[in-house]
């Protein structure tokens, strides 16, 4: 058996670049110990490297930026068997202004739109907290203005099970696969937000709320295989986001899982990933992929 994974930062975005190789670590071993061939990326011209090297593989996933995901993802699909959230999932969470709309339309908690005063302003394809500040300047081009709901930051990761696509043939109907609510670290300095990493799994006096609003918002979004959803919890849970794809939480949640995440995927992509997976003890994580038990 082989598998294709791929992360955009490790050779064409140094910024985020220590993020991508810690999550790629996790899961080339996570996939070598299940039993497969690891095929990745020589850092080239991604897309052409997908179309190279995937056919090959009996799996693919691809992670990378927002604005850049959607189009991957669907090489992907073209050449092998995506594990990841389909193609016109990622298009619509990368887009944050027209998702967090969807969002609310159902009736999900999230920022009110600004355009004065004090706000959040962030691109509106983005990731990592990247020039996300807390101004009154109005947003520029391409950007979005945000209420700023001042409380915790927090995430929960899932696995989906597919249920659209070829492998609609395995549909089951089993409901998402909640692997751990995350602390984030965001500290705001000089008005800007920066991520720093989080501790996993925590607890929370309003834990079956916050992981009810982010499953919600999977559903809605349609997102399948992994993603993770940012929430702030102040009076409730505001989803600020969607990521439709594994984020730098997996290096925390690996740390801890008896399962391989590697099986969880490919379970989740035939419609079977498992009810629970088990979680011993609880880490800090940093951006680097740094671990220390806690």
């Amino acid at each position: 058996m082989r598998a294709f994974l791929a992360e955009y930062t490790v050779f064409h975005d140094p910024a985020l670049a220590a993020e991508g190789k810690a999550m790629m670590a996790v899961l080339s071993g996570s996939f070598s110990r299940c039993g497969y061939d690891v095929v990745t990326p020589r850092g080239g011209d991604l897309m052409a490297e997908i179309e190279d090297l995937a056919p090959d593989c009996d799996v693919g996933l691809v992670i990378a930026p927002d604005h850049l995901l959607a189009p991957l993802t669907k090489k992907v699909e073209d050449c092998t068997e995506n594990l990841g959230c389909n193609s016109l999932n990622v298009a619509l969470c990368a887009n944050k202004k027209r998702s967090l709309k969807v969002l609310a339309a159902h009736g999900i908690p999230v920022p009110g739109e600004r355009t004065e005063g004090l706000k959040v302003v962030k691109p509106v394809y983005s990731c990592d907290t990247f020039n996300t500040r807390l101004t009154e300047e109005a947003p520029g081009e391409g950007e979005m203005g945000q209420e700023y709901i001042e409380g915790e930051p927090v995430s929960v990761s899932l696995v989906v099970n597919r249920y659209v696509g070829e492998a609609c043939l395995f549909y089951t109907g089993r409901p998402p696969l909640v692997l751990s609510l995350n602390r984030q670290h965001i500290p705001l300095k000089d008005g800007v937000f920066t991520y720093l990493g989080g501790e996993t799994p925590i607890d929370h006096p309003m834990k079956e709320e916050i992981i009810e609003t982010a499953v919600k918002a999977a559903s809605v979004l349609g997102c399948q295989g992994y993603a993770g959803v940012d929430l702030v919890v102040a009076d409730r849970p505001y989803v600020l986001e969607a990521n439709p794809r594994p984020t730098t939480s997996l290096v925390g949640i690996a740390a801890c899982m008896k399962e391989e995440i590697a099986q969880v995927l490919v379970d989740a992509s035939r419609g079977m990933a498992p009810e629970t997976v088990s979680l011993t003890g609880r880490v800090r994580f940093d951006r680097e992929g740094k671990v220390e038990r806690l």
